[in-house]
């Protein structure tokens, strides 16, 4: 993950990128293509003129019409793959060069990052629908989530810690909530000058809510708006190693990690995602009674995990007026039914997912929320693109979406291929 979020920080800064990488893209736009119409792929290999003695690439192309290709490559010239989809959906292209002589992956002296591509290209991607129809009950579940919230007051808990920020002040903040540990928590940081300000919240990805970055208070605050850096368990915060590690065993069940026990998950009222929504629920509404907020503009933030709480929040707390969001995860969760290519890190499809499932949530975003989606990646197979695409058909409100060739959930390219789209 470190040379992941590496390459990730050298592109997204627009730093100089000289060691070798793979370029990909399409002969034309990657998303306009139809059934059974003809996909070009070029990849070439940039920054060297070739790839070192001992190495060679393997190639293959997978998709949600369930065929596989595979062949080999010198690096020596541009490689060109000449493919089709069989079903309305999304083919995917991987290119891993490696050592003949142990098999490792190909990554220069110095780089910190392994050479490969991994992109896509989608055939009649508006047109997708989602694997599974959508609960009948799926309104009155959010409406008794909203019951149980109204059933417990927004009572909040402050302890005021150091900023890392001149003019911010910030605190340690429990709210009560139902369910779970009976608290939402987080760290939020407040303009000190009294004024009346934007305020946001922001939500942290499945692997990183465990992390320092999460439980530790935050080392940058904005300035001239107020942020609430939620936690999606409820957990206390600023505790040693050990508190964690003991409360994510704990969030688990049946030897899954959080979210993903299909035991847990056959209703929707005991899936560990309902005590999340609800908390971070309680933190949008919590922000709302703050004397600071202007009253107007109020912000949803998170990429993969923390894009489906800001979704949830989007759809279902009154008052949002954008979310910002990015490589979206848990959309047509019950597309592993369905033959699509949902990678093999996802939770198996079971019915109580079906009522957080980023696509029937988009359906209830109101027209006066915008939805800006900054990343969406054509080789991100744990947010796969074929649910993203669906996720966005589904949204009725103002929205945007920026895909990448070549890009995973954790990593982008340098200069990629990329495809706007907006309405």
């Amino acid at each position: 993950m470190k040379r992941l979020m590496f390459a990730f920080v050298l592109t997204a800064h627009g730093l100089a990128y000289s060691a070798p990488y793979l370029r990909g893209a399409t002969d034309r736009d990657p998303l306009s293509y139809a059934v059974g119409e003809d996909i070009v792929f070029t990849v070439s290999l940039e920054g060297a003129p070739a790839f070192p003695d001992g190495v060679s690439a393997a190639w293959r192309r997978s998709g949600d019409d369930g065929v596989e290709e595979k062949g080999s490559w010198d690096g020596r010239a541009p490689l060109t793959v000449k493919t089709k989809l069989g079903r309305a959906g999304f083919v995917r292209l991987t290119v891993a060069p490696r050592h003949a002589a142990n098999g490792r992956p190909w990554r220069p002296e110095g780089s910190g990052v392994d050479v490969f591509f991994d992109g896509g290209a989608g055939a009649d991607v508006k047109s997708l629908v989602q694997s599974k129809p959508e609960p009948k009950d799926f309104d009155e579940f959010w409406k008794s989530c909203r019951g149980e919230l109204d059933a417990v007051p927004v009572e909040a808990d402050l302890e005021e810690i150091p900023s890392p920020a001149d003019g911010v002040r910030l605190y340690k903040v429990r709210v009560t909530c139902p369910g779970g540990t009976g608290f939402t928590t987080g760290y939020l940081s407040v303009p000190a000058g009294g004024e009346k300000v934007a305020a946001s919240a922001s939500f942290f990805g499945y692997q990183f809510s465990w992390t320092k970055g999460a439980y530790m208070p935050p080392s940058s605050v904005p300035a001239r708006e107020m942020r609430f850096f939620v936690s999606a368990h409820g957990y206390e915060l600023g505790r040693d190693g050990a508190y964690y590690e003991s409360a994510r065993k704990a969030a688990g069940s049946n030897g899954f990690g959080h979210g993903f026990d299909p035991e847990q998950n056959a209703k929707p009222g005991t899936c560990y995602f309902h005590g999340m929504a609800l908390r971070v629920m309680r933190a949008l509404e919590y922000l709302k009674t703050r004397p600071e907020w202007n009253g107007r503009d109020l912000a949803v933030i998170g990429g993969s995990q923390g894009s489906l709480q800001a979704m949830w929040c989007a759809a279902f707390v009154p008052g949002v007026t954008e979310a910002q969001i990015f490589i979206p995860w848990l959309c047509d969760v019950g597309g592993t039914t369905d033959g699509r290519n949902h990678g093999d890190w996802f939770p198996q499809w079971a019915p109580g997912l079906d009522y957080f499932d980023q696509v029937n949530v988009a359906k209830r975003v109101p027209g006066t929320c915008r939805v800006v989606i900054s990343r969406i990646g054509l080789g991100d197979y744990i947010a796969p693109p074929c649910g993203a695409a669906m996720m966005y058909r589904s949204l009725k409100c103002p929205k945007s979406a920026v895909w990448m060739q070549g890009s995973t959930h954790g990593y982008v390219p340098p200069n990629p291929q990329k495809i706007a789209w907006k309405e």
